[in-house]
């Protein structure tokens, strides 16, 4: 980002603005909510400036704006629509050390000013760095309707209630209080009043002092093909509690900044004949955060149930006799079957689909090869790439048909998403020459429906490649 988000105290200081037009009249009914002192520079002010001035909402100096008039000022705003005169100001305000914004002039401003969303004291900033203001406002208009007008005094009130609140434990004892606060007692007392919402806050502190701190508990939460949509909104809800969230390799970075920001995260990747945390280590990482009562989630790629060890670490748990649960996520398979548009079964093909792994602890996995060879059937086959010629030699050694249509999805769901669509017999070849370094899904019995692709708009980066024998 080129800009960095920050909230900017502004209150007892100055805010000068030269302009006297609509843009400066814009800058100031925004400016009018801060507790600034402001100041305005205009030879030729709007009506409305001059009654702000009468009724000292704002200083209205009628002139041009001159050096030393920006002194001590915490932000400037050049808002005179005039090319010229905005450099002569702007120049002036960087050499009495203010930071400088030209009103709709992104390249010249040293700060811009977001779409806000008010629920004083909570601010939401929403800002595209000057890329599109309409998708900025779009998203304020959203964000207005779905966030009570109640929110700000709550804030309010809980504000005034935090000295009282540090009579709990820091941590988690705090934030499980301010979250029955803000979600629960508050919003269900808020029509009283003030004083009705006050009393609520004593009753639930009182409350939460006298509780015991609260358990360890590890979520196994499913985290899905990559697609911070497609998670759930309880596994999102978790990730946003969590204290510890401990990850597998395959999870996106744009799942991962769900997390809370104080939250411990710990990368336990593994890779197939790779780099590898071990299984022991992973185990005794989630029962010794547990053990300090941490809200763990030990967030698994697809879904914690399917190829995830998850039998392994619940064992470990039970041991040590700390409670889990399972959070169930979108597995690879059904993310990837829906690009491809096509269903796992169907009527007159197949009646059962088989999950598979391409290895196992051992090595490549044996599987009921004969079964699986014969027509119609249909797998999904996870960790498949690097026992490609593995599996393409059993299968045929079954009696497969070497024109048994397969197809490769690389990073379901992703921006980065790739559809090999090849034959059993051109299987390794067609991998290799993909040069596929992204986890993967293979699907053998299935080739994508030719207007897949069509139904649903996709990024332009998406590839689909038709690799078959006699083309390589």
């Amino acid at each position: 980002m080129d800009h960095f988000p920050i909230f900017l105290r502004v209150e007892g200081r100055r805010i000068v603005l030269s302009g006297g037009g609509e843009a400066a009249l814009a800058k100031l009914r925004l400016l009018f909510k801060t507790t600034g002192h402001i100041t305005v520079f205009a030879s030729d002010p709007a009506p409305e400036i001059i009654a702000w001035a009468a009724d000292n909402k704002l200083r209205l100096v009628r002139r041009a704006m001159a050096p030393g008039d920006t002194l001590c000022a915490a932000l400037f705003y050049a808002a005179d629509e005039d090319d010229v005169e905005d450099a002569r100001t702007a120049a002036i305000a960087r050499a009495d050390g203010a930071l400088v914004n030209v009103v709709d002039n992104l390249q010249d401003s040293q700060f811009i000013t977001p779409a806000i969303v008010d629920r004083d004291p909570v601010t939401i900033a929403i800002g595209t760095e000057g890329a599109a203001p309409v998708l900025a406002r779009a998203i304020k208009a959203d964000l207005e309707a779905r966030l009570p007008t109640a929110l700000g005094p709550l804030a309010r009130i809980g504000k005034t209630f935090r000295k009282a609140a540090d009579a709990l434990p820091f941590g988690r004892a705090r934030r499980d209080f301010w979250r029955d606060y803000y979600f629960q007692s508050g919003p269900a007392a808020i029509t009283g009043g003030d004083t009705a919402v006050n009393a609520a806050l004593d009753t639930l502190l009182t409350d939460h002092i006298a509780r015991k701190a609260r358990p360890g508990h590890v979520h196994f939460v499913g985290g899905g093909p990559g697609d911070p949509d497609l998670l759930t909104m309880k596994a999102r809800r978790l990730l946003d509690e969590a204290d510890v969230v401990i990850y597998d390799r395959l999870i996106s970075q744009p799942i991962l900044e769900l997390a809370r920001r104080e939250a411990v995260m710990i990368d336990v990747g593994k890779e197939a004949f790779g780099p590898s945390t071990s299984q022991d280590t992973i185990n005794a990482l989630i029962v010794e955060h547990a053990q300090t009562g941490a809200q763990v989630v030990r967030l698994k790629s697809g879904d914690a149930t399917i190829f995830g060890r998850l039998d392994e670490e619940i064992d470990a748990l039970d041991a040590h006799a700390l409670a889990w649960s399972i959070v169930p996520g979108i597995t690879s398979a059904s993310a990837a079957v829906a690009e491809i548009g096509q269903s796992l079964t169907k009527r007159g093909r197949n009646s059962s689909v088989r999950l598979l792994t391409g290895h196992d602890m051992k090595g490549f996995a044996d599987h009921d090869w004969a079964t699986l060879a014969r027509p119609g059937e249909v797998a999904a086959i996870y960790m498949g790439k690097k026992s490609a010629r593995f599996i393409q030699g059993r299968l045929i050694m079954f009696g497969a048909d070497r024109h048994t249509p397969v197809t490769v999805i690389e990073n379901a769901s992703r921006p980065e998403q790739r559809i090999l669509e090849t034959t059993l017999d051109a299987l390794p070849a067609a991998l290799e020459a993909a040069a596929m370094s992204g986890p993967a899904l293979t699907f053998y019995g299935l080739a994508a429906r030719a207007a897949a692709q069509a139904h649903t708009p996709k990024p332009t980066h998406i590839q689909r490649e038709h690799l078959a024998q006699e083309a390589l």
